[in-house]
């Protein structure tokens, strides 16, 4: 099946999990664009690469060798067969991979991945995937959430007990701004997007929601 559904929307807003459950439901590739750039942040910060040369960072970028293996609920993120998964969701590649990511000749590299992996037909979730990297997706959805209840998500997830949730909402309100901002491939509702607001919903609520609008096409 060469179906493409992307979803975009900002963190904590429930996609990466959706995506899971819709690619898992439609027996289709799960691709999570964010591991791509976390991925990418993850090497600069193991290489000591100095963010602000971002010469330096997108060559690295263009030659990471990024791939998923497994199923949606046990995906793998691999840097040159490295199994990164784990690595991948620290807080300090949380934070570097947004600034890495507003590098244009980054998000180059990225999309050009991305595209050759969905060619086989993908469920994608970004910031970007249904502005830039797959405008003509058959489906496009843009999920979002009041940013209290996305920061109290995202501070379940985190196994830092040194980081609280004031300072996990402060993170996200910056982070939303400079995703929202950049000059290159910003956070933003595309024109035809379906929008969804998970507050107050279960992943559920959502999901049944979403499946509904793909059946309705």
């Amino acid at each position: 099946m060469t179906l493409i559904i992307a979803i975009d929307g900002p963190s904590g807003s429930g996609k990466s999990t959706l995506s899971r459950m819709i690619s898992r439901a439609l027996n289709l590739l799960y691709i999570d664009t964010g591991s791509m750039y976390r991925a990418v942040a993850l090497t600069v910060i193991e290489g000591r690469v100095d963010p602000s040369d971002k010469e330096a960072v997108v060559k690295l970028a263009e030659g990471l060798e990024i791939n998923f293996e497994g199923d949606p609920d046990s995906l793998k993120t691999l840097i040159a067969g490295r199994d990164v998964s784990e690595l991948i969701r620290g807080e300090s590649v949380t934070e570097m991979s947004s600034v890495v990511s507003a590098i244009p000749g980054v998000r180059r590299a990225m999309v050009a991945r991305q595209r050759e992996l969905g060619k086989q037909g993908a469920v994608l979730n970004g910031r970007d995937v249904t502005t830039v990297v797959f405008p003509q997706a058959d489906y496009k959805f843009f999920l979002t959430a009041e940013p209290n209840e996305r920061a109290s998500r995202r501070f379940q997830e985190l196994t830092s007990s040194e980081t609280s949730l004031e300072e996990t909402l402060a993170d996200m309100v910056e982070r939303d701004h400079r995703d929202s901002t950049r000059a290159d491939s910003p956070l933003k509702i595309a024109d035809d997007a379906i929008v969804i607001d998970s507050t107050g919903k279960s992943i559920d609520q959502v999901f049944q929601e979403m499946m509904e609008r793909i059946s309705r096409r």
